[in-house]
């Protein structure tokens, strides 16, 4: 793990005047773009080729023949992989830029190559991003169960007596999920050998899969912040996920769902979108007191604990208990609909549209003004 001096020391030889807000060119970045646009700040993409266009193109910032402005993305690099990022180290550090980690950048670059070779300032926790693998022995579940948080029972295959989801990666699309769901260990076999056999999952996969108790209800991901610079929590907003073909099956008649050939039975979880939400009124101290333990989770156990944006993923049952199925412990997949408009909670706190990009952004440059830009970036 590259120690925090170092980045302080990276940091020092910044002109903080000039600072640029960077991002992999893919998940949440559009948001995180925008968010620094909307704040004022410069903002760089790095993008995949054959990827790219997207900011390149179609956000670039630019004027029309009529002088107009629009865009929102002020300079893009091109690479032939993601994880070229590695080598322009050097240029990203002359550009002054603080780099807004999100999960496209953790899998494409390698979590160990994060880590220990990434010498960029992060705004977020660095040593909290490994905690998202489920395979790693302090994952986000050692940490919830730390925090005395509530979270779906682990289950071990042999004893499926009820609804089971289980967690492992798509075989092909390694950024997707390959998950399915079983009642019964005989499901249980029966579904992973179909899946093996159609390249869904593998038995390597299969082997160190997450299986767990499947809560019944709707979910919500709680799109928090947590900021150094005023000791606080903040929740900006409420999204939920469109699935693949797993919203399709939903749409078919019962009926129809049993006429189905086997390579579409089972339903895929791939996500493709997602849209806002928000909670009953009555709910919202359960979801704050759930912040709060995290927070003091992570303080604990990954020092200086979490900076910045994360996402507590929740299904919540007929009692209205919440259970935890995944953390995000840095800038959600879904905040992108909150692009301009911003969150219904955060806009409502700030009394201006605020989406999670804008309240990064917001962020950086209070503690650049603050003369406290080391509390934000690891």
């Amino acid at each position: 793990m590259i120690e925090r001096e170092r980045i302080l020391e990276v940091l020092e030889k910044y002109d903080r005047e000039k600072v640029v807000i960077g991002a992999i060119g893919s998940h949440s970045a559009l948001d995180i773009a925008d968010g620094a646009k909307a704040e004022g700040l410069k903002t760089l993409i790095v993008a995949q080729e054959g990827r790219h266009r997207t900011y390149a193109e179609y956000f670039r910032q630019k004027r029309t023949k009529d002088g107009l402005m629009k865009g929102f993305i002020d300079e893009v690099i091109v690479l032939e992989r993601f994880g070229g990022i590695i080598d322009i180290q050097e240029e990203l550090r002359r550009r002054n830029v603080i780099f807004v980690p999100n999960r496209s950048f953790v899998v494409y670059t390698g979590i160990d190559r994060v880590e220990d070779e990434f010498l960029v300032p992060l705004f977020g926790s660095r040593n909290l991003l490994r905690s998202e693998e489920r395979s790693e022995e302090k994952s986000y579940y050692w940490l919830l169960e730390k925090a005395g948080l509530p979270y779906p029972e682990p289950v071990e295959p042999e004893e499926i007596n009820e609804l089971v989801i289980v967690k492992l990666p798509h075989a092909k699309k390694r950024l997707e999920r390959g998950f399915f769901t079983a009642a019964s260990y005989k499901e249980f076999r029966e579904k992973a050998e179909k899946l093996t056999k159609h390249g869904v999952i593998t038995e390597e996969d299969l082997a160190k899969a997450r299986i767990e108790r499947y809560i019944i209800g709707p979910v919500f991901n709680f799109d928090f912040f947590y900021s150094p610079v005023d000791g606080e929590i903040e929740l900006l907003g409420i999204d939920w996920r469109f699935e693949t073909s797993l919203d399709g099956h939903v749409r078919l008649p019962a009926s129809q769902q049993l006429t189905l050939q086997e390579h579409q039975f089972e339903p895929e979880y791939t996500v493709c979108g997602h849209a806002s939400s928000t909670l009953r009124e009555s709910l919202l101290e359960k979801v704050f007191d759930m912040a709060e333990r995290y927070v003091k989770a992570t303080q604990k156990y990954y020092p200086p604990g979490i900076i910045g944006p994360f996402t507590l993923q929740t299904a919540v049952d007929k009692d209205l208990n919440f259970y935890i199925y995944d953390v995000a412990p840095r800038t959600g997949g879904g905040t992108n609909i909150h692009m301009a408009v911003g969150h219904p909670y955060g806009n409502a706190l700030w009394r201006k549209e605020m989406s999670t990009g804008r309240r990064i952004a917001l962020e950086i440059k209070r503690a650049i003004e603050l003369d406290e830009l080391e509390k934000v970036v690891t």
